[in-house]
């Protein structure tokens, strides 16, 4: 219990830095053209784990900057997807890059998320970045390799005892890199950090960080 407290704690402080260094204006929908959305097959939109949302993100992030490095990704939620079992309906992605110091979200949604979300890929405006912090450093796509899927699967052994006190508790996925950490990390959280339980995932190897 002391352990999960004190990962709590440390991961809750990553956690915090890597918002207030996310962008904070709403991403702004790319255009389709026309005839790319006809000839789209309709199906019904589902849930993704993160990395099939990754590669959707990364051709047009690479676009804006060649240089680009993460700084997170997180998991949202999208009106009737259920997110379970480490997918989402929604992964948002912050990009940055050295050379033009710059920071930029690009979100996936399976579905339309309120006004300035839609279907698809979503691209916010660049803002400035004053570069990597020790609780907000950024890190290389190599370094991503372990799937949410694949992470939550680990962390919900950890969490077994205490889910079945809990079992309503939403679960949110943010990976992140923080300096307590040896890699980015999957911080994967049940409830709050209040009355949560929080389990840290390596996210280059897949190992759970004690």
């Amino acid at each position: 219990m002391k352990m999960n407290k004190r990962v709590l704690l440390t991961a809750t402080a990553m956690v915090a830095a890597l918002a207030l260094s996310a962008c904070s204006e709403p991403p702004k929908p790319a255009p389709k053209p026309e005839s790319e959305a006809a000839k789209e097959p309709a199906k019904a939109p589902e849930a993704i784990a993160a990395l099939s949302a990754f590669y959707k993100l990364y051709k047009p992030a690479h676009e804006w900057a060649a240089d680009l490095l993460l700084l997170s990704v997180a998991s949202g939620e999208v009106p009737n997807i259920k997110n379970e079992d480490g997918k989402a309906g929604q992964w948002t992605v912050v990009f940055v890059s050295p050379s033009r110091k710059e920071a930029r979200s690009f979100t996936w949604a399976a579905a339309d998320s309120g006004p300035n979300i839609v279907k698809g890929l979503n691209v916010s405006n660049a803002l400035p970045w004053t570069g990597a912090t020790p609780t907000s450093k950024t890190f290389a796509s190599t370094e991503f390799v372990v799937d949410s899927d694949a992470a939550f699967k680990t962390a919900n052994e950890k969490a077994a005892d205490w889910l079945k006190a809990h079992p309503d508790k939403k679960v949110s996925l943010r990976v992140g890199y923080a300096s307590p950490f040896p890699a980015p990390v999957w911080y994967i959280m049940w409830g709050s950090a209040k009355d949560g339980y929080a389990a840290v995932v390596n996210a280059t190897t897949g190992m759970l960080v004690k």
